[in-house]
């Protein structure tokens, strides 16, 4: 067997040797350079020894080793596919996760898109300076407004609030703490600086995310059951 294995190494070797010496002088526009060719060739020469050997140790078992090599092939040819087109299997993978998870947010650029939820509504995870908020989309709502809770988790100062500005609920009229966001981020939009209000406890269930960010993008619309929002470039 070690015999056999040499000369099929030598083989591939020497196949490998004929293709390079047939490649010297006649490169034209357009052919594999001499560096390339003699790479070409190395890679056929291992081919050559690999498949030798690989009869040489399933001779009596052909077909099994031919269905593993057709397995590895196929295995390979899948993995090849599978990160060329990356970025698309990774955009499909969002608008699935968006459709399945509400609020989660979908990035392209300086797009960003949002899946309507079951109850006809936009909920958007977003971020107050830092901290993760639930938010739904109130184009009603002059300014972005957040619960207490909400407020406390983003590090305002909710000991200190002056609720000085009246606003309209579901409960009523009551009044809010006018307060300046340092960040708030939408997927890949970030604004900073952003006007917004705090509510009493008891009289918002959820944070709004309203017009003081809204005006701040280059435009906003909803097709269909998305909601896209467009920053400037």
């Amino acid at each position: 067997m070690r015999q056999r294995l040499l000369l099929l190494l030598l083989l591939g070797l020497f196949i490998a040797i004929l293709i390079v010496i047939a490649n010297q002088g006649t490169i034209a526009p357009g052919r594999l350079s001499p560096e390339d060719f003699s790479s070409l060739a190395y890679k056929i020469g291992i081919l050559v020894f690999v498949a030798g050997t690989v009869l040489t140790l399933f001779r009596e078992r052909f077909a099994q080793a031919v269905t593993m090599a057709m397995m590895w092939v196929i295995v390979g040819m899948l993995l090849v596919v599978g990160y060329s087109y990356r970025f698309e299997l990774h955009q499909i993978a969002d608008r699935v996760l968006a459709d399945l998870i509400p609020g989660r947010v979908i990035s392209q650029g300086r797009t960003v898109a949002v899946a309507r939820t079951n109850g006809g509504d936009f909920a958007i995870n977003a971020q107050i300076n830092g901290a993760r908020v639930a938010m739904m989309l109130d184009t009603g709502a002059s300014s972005v407004v957040l619960t207490r809770e909400d407020a406390k988790a983003a590090g305002l100062p909710i000991e200190v609030l002056d609720y000085s500005v009246n606003i309209d609920t579901a409960n009523g009229r009551a009044r809010a703490a006018p307060v300046t966001l340092e960040r708030v981020a939408v997927g890949s939009l970030v604004e900073h600086s952003v006007d917004a209000l705090v509510a009493p406890p008891g009289q918002l269930k959820t944070s709004l995310l309203g017009m003081s960010f809204l005006n701040r993008l280059q435009s906003w619309e909803v097709r269909g059951d998305r909601l896209l929002l467009h920053g400037y470039p």
